[in-house]
C-alpha cells in the first residue's frame, strides 16, 4: 500500500521510531527499505495486509517526530497539521512487506511509479530510491483492510504492484487448507517475488501490456465460475479495484461485505 490520503484512523498502538537498516533494488519497479530499532519489539503484529503510516524526515529533521502526537486520532491529525509545514515530516501509507521480530526489523517495499514529469514523482519513492541507510522514520500502526469472512475457505485476491505485499501478506498467512486463486499485475517480469500461498491458492502473475490494471481485471474474469462462499480482496490502483468489485458483486455474485477493496492510488 502507498497512499498520499490520510484518513483519520484511531489506533491503540500509537508510534515507533526506527532506523533504515539496509535499502536495495529488488527489480526494476521495487525498492526495499529495513528498518530497525528496540522499539520495533513492541510492534503489535497483525499479518495479513497490516499498514501503517510512515513518518519520514523532511530536510533531515527528523526531531520533528517528537512533537508527533502517539496517537493518529483526530487530535492527533490536528497536532500533525499544526506542525510548521517546512519541517513537518512526509506521512504516507505502506504495507508491511515482512516483519521479524527476534531482530526487531520490518521491510517496506517501495514502488517506483515512473513519471515523466518529475514534479510527479512523489516523496516516498524518490526517498527510497535514494537508498537512505541510517536515516530515521516513524511508524504509525493502522491494522488490518483484509478481513477473512466466517466459515469461507476459498480466497479471491487481485491487485497491481502497489497491492503486491498486501496480497503476498495475506497468502502467507491463510490458513493452510485455503483455496482459490490470486492474481498480481507487474509492469515487468523480474518484479515477481517469492509467495507462501497455501498449495490449494493458484498464484496467477501477469505482466502489464496495456492500461494499469487491465491485465488484472481480465485474469479476474477469466477465473472459473464457484459456487462457495469466498473471501474477497482487491486494492491498487483505483480503477482496478472499483472495477473488480464491481466484476465480483454483478458478474459473480459476491455480497459486497465479502470484499474488501481499495484504491490505493489512482494513475495520473
Amino acid at each position: 500500500m502507498a497512499s498520499s490520503n490520510i484518513k483519520v484512523t484511531h489506533t491503540d498502538a500509537g508510534f515507533i521510531t526506527a532506523e533504515v537498516r539496509r535499502a536495495e533494488r529488488l527489480s526494476p519497479s521495487f525498492v526495499r527499505v529495513t528498518v530497525a530499532g528496540e522499539e520495533l519489539q513492541h510492534w503489535r503484529h497483525l499479518g495479513f495486509d497490516q499498514w501503517f503510516r510512515l513518518a519520514l524526515p523532511v530536510a533531515g529533521e527528523a526531531a520533528q517526530f517528537d512533537r508527533l502526537a502517539k496517537r493518529f486520532d483526530t487530535r492527533g491529525y490536528l497536532r500533525y497539521l499544526a506542525l510548521p509545514q517546512a519541517t513537518r515530516p512526509v506521512i504516507r501509507s505502506y504495507t508491511v512487506r515482512e516483519y521479524r521480530s527476534d531482530a526487531c526489523e520490518l521491510d517496506i517495499d517501495f514502488v517506483e511509479h515512473p513519471s515523466e514529469d518529475p514534479s510527479h514523482a512523489g516523496v516516498a519513492g524518490p526517498w527510497a530510491e535514494s537508498l537512505p541507510v541510517g536515516e530515521r522514520v516513524a511508524l504509525i500502526d493502522q491494522g488490518c483492510g483484509y478481513r477473512p469472512v466466517a466459515g469461507a475457505r476459498r480466497v479471491v485476491l487481485a491487485g497491481d504492484e502497489s497491492a503486491l505485499p498486501a496480497v503476498l501478506g495475506i497468502l502467507r498467512d491463510l490458513p493452510r487448507d485455503a483455496v482459490g486463486d490470486a492474481i498480481i499485475e507487474v509492469p515487468d517480469t523480474d518484479d515477481r517475488q517469492p509467495d507462501a500461498a497455501p498449495d490449494g491458492v493458484r498464484v496467477e502473475w501477469v505482466v502489464r501490456a496495456g492500461g494499469i490494471g487491465e491485465a488484472a481485471l481480465a485474469a479476474l474474469r477469466e477465473l472459473p465460475q464457484w459456487d462457495e462462499p469466498v473471501s474477497a480482496f482487491v486494492a491498487g490502483e483505483q480503477q482496478l479495484a472499483t472495477g473488480g468489485r464491481r466484476h465480483l458483486v454483478g458478474e459473480r455474485g459476491v455480497a459486497k461485505s465479502s470484499i474488501d477493496f481499495c484504491g490505493y492510488w489512482r494513475a495520473g
